[in-house]
């Protein structure tokens, strides 16, 4: 199926490394040119070398993403470049504590994690949404988590910060879709990588005292296809919300996880 992607303009966060790097690959094979935006330039500059080098058009714009101004500025760039934004996907954002309890979670870190993937799409949003309004299209997939669906003990922080952002991109939904723009949510679960296997696996593995293999395996027994989450299946359904083959679809939940969330 042609998704009919090529020549669109993709405005990308947290493009360096792991699914934001995947979808910026994903994105590149249907033909966009980008706006990639982070904070850690010399982490995204590879990705952007990379896609450049199969044809994209590609600019690296930094930014932290909890300040306003900067997002204004980094949307400014890609206007300036490209003439316009058709796609943003708000991928970047932090995991917070990991196997702390509310109670034990600390106001900075709750305060941090949630700022974060929080703020950082409201910022972005905000940045790209008028120039969509005025042209009368846009698409806006925000990158959350099942545990923004489904709450999960020692993860408070997480849970609450992707439940807000599930909140948000359901009210811009409503207020953009008057003007051909959707906004949707996908939401992964335990993406296999350096994060799971590094942070959630080891946590429970020494709560357990079994292997992180062992953990791996559980986590995957909870799903009803009984496997990790990877990268790509995230970017394939980043790229359908961006297509215009879900053109009907908006402030929608989609979960990527295996059969968890919604089971």
């Amino acid at each position: 199926m042609d998704l009919q992607l090529k020549g669109r303009v993709a405005f990308i966060t947290g493009p360096a490394k792991g699914m934001g790097a995947a979808i910026t690959r994903a994105f590149a094979a249907e033909g966009c040119r980008f706006v990639l935006v982070g904070r850690d330039l010399a982490a995204i500059e590879p990705v952007a070398a990379e896609v450049r080098g199969k044809g994209a058009d590609a600019i690296v714009v930094g930014c932290d993403l909890t300040d306003a101004g900067q997002c204004n500025d980094a949307a400014r760039a890609g206007l300036s470049k490209f003439g316009r934004i058709d796609v943003l996907v708000n991928v970047a954002g932090g995991s917070g504590p990991v196997g702390k309890s509310g109670v034990e979670t600390t106001p900075e870190e709750f305060d941090e994690i949630v700022t974060l993937n929080m703020n950082g799409c409201f910022h972005t949003i905000r940045a790209v949404l008028p120039q969509m309004i005025e042209r009368r299209y846009g698409k806006i997939v925000n990158v959350g988590g099942t545990f923004g669906m489904h709450g999960k003990a020692g993860r408070m922080s997480y849970s609450a910060s992707k439940w807000g952002l599930r909140g948000m991109t359901k009210t811009f939904a409503i207020e953009a879709g008057p003007f051909n723009v959707n906004v949707n949510y996908v939401a992964p679960g335990m993406v296999d990588g350096p994060r799971f296997r590094d942070k959630v696996c080891a946590d429970m593995a020494r709560r357990l005292n079994i292997t992180p293999e062992e953990a791996a395996e559980r986590h995957a027994a909870d799903y009803a296809l009984r496997r990790i989450t990877v990268d790509q299946d995230v970017a394939n359904a980043c790229l359908f919300f961006a297509s215009d083959v879900s053109r009907q679809i908006t402030g929608a939940d989609l979960p990527v996880d295996g059969g968890w969330a919604m089971l």
